[in-house]
């Protein structure tokens, strides 16, 4: 569109645009909750950040609709815990969980399950690389654009960008109301959200 109009843009002006309005155009469509359905396939995939790997834990439901991210310089049962937690709030808690053979993400499901003594009922905790391969090819669109970008200078940078990236594939997947809307307004869902105690 720039280059349409003559103007002249520096790459870094981009990036700059990224950092500062993708987490305000992401919180502003989290607010609309998407519906998913209550069974998730969860895995997490490697991002580099400052030449070190982090772990960016995504989760999707069986129809492919993206459920949440967290990006985490960790990959242990406390990452997954929090996570996890962010999903709940968004979504409240899923009736089946399909993960992979890690026992950290399995430590923190049971957790859940350890203190929800059927209200609401616990998750059902699947280990199925086959039915994974949702997640896994969903991971393809993130790493289609962070790869030719070799590697983040900063956790923050990558957080907010990986924010607006995960926004744009939403929209692309059709998840939100008006997805060819880029000033979609706030749409609720109707029904309360039952979360464990814990988060």
């Amino acid at each position: 569109m720039f280059a349409e109009r003559g103007i002249t843009v520096d790459h870094t002006t981009i990036n700059r645009w990224v950092i500062a309005y993708a987490p305000k155009r992401e919180a502003l469509h989290r607010k609309q909750k998407p519906a998913v359905k209550t069974s998730w396939r969860m895995d997490e995939t490697y991002i580099k950040v400052k030449g070190r790997d982090c772990y960016l834990y995504r989760a999707v439901d069986k129809e492919g609709k993206t459920v949440d991210f967290l990006l985490t310089e960790k990959r242990d049962a406390k990452a997954a815990k929090a996570f996890f937690c962010k999903a709940f709030r968004q979504h409240g808690q899923p009736e089946k969980v399909c993960i992979d053979k890690r026992g950290s993400n399995t430590s923190a499901l049971m957790s859940f399950n350890a203190k929800c003594k059927d209200n609401p009922p616990k998750i059902t905790i699947y280990q199925s690389k086959y039915l994974n391969n949702i997640v896994e090819q969903d991971h393809r669109f993130v790493k289609q654009l962070t790869r030719p970008m070799m590697q983040f200078k900063a956790f923050y940078s990558a957080q907010t960008t990986l924010a607006g990236i995960e926004l744009s594939h939403r929209l692309r997947k059709g998840q939100y109301p008006d997805s060819g809307n880029s000033t979609v307004g706030v749409f609720l869902l109707p029904g309360s959200i039952i979360v464990c105690g814990e988060c």
